[in-house]
């Protein structure tokens, strides 16, 4: 598997500095093509927590918690993917930062996202 493209920052958006979490869900040719896996591994590359699960409707949603501006690296990564995806949208929601575990966890598919 080629290793995931991480963008550099000026690509991502504006975050105020510290903790940050965003919530995502992932539309698109996102399933079939190690989205989850390329996900964690630029997650893990950029020192966040959290996690990532397929949905049963084709999506992918995923949960990143650490520094704001490895977040908001992580987001813009997520609107492009890996080679072999084609994410159409990425619907972004900010939560407050709720001390997720150490490391990225790849979770079972899920019905509906949280």
């Amino acid at each position: 598997m080629r290793r995931p493209r991480i963008l550099a920052r000026p690509h991502a958006s504006p975050m105020p500095p510290g903790p940050a979490r965003r919530h995502l869900v992932i539309s698109g040719r996102v399933q079939g093509v190690a989205f989850r896996y390329a996900t964690r591994e630029a997650a893990e590359a950029h020192g966040l927590r959290g996690w990532v699960r397929n949905l049963a409707d084709g999506r992918v949603e995923a949960v990143l918690e650490g520094d704001s501006a490895a977040v908001a690296e992580m987001v813009a990564w997520c609107r492009q993917g890996p080679p072999a995806a084609r994410v159409a949208g990425v619907v972004v929601r900010d939560e407050v930062p709720a001390g997720e575990p150490a490391g990225f966890r790849v979770l079972p598919t899920a019905h509906e996202p949280v």
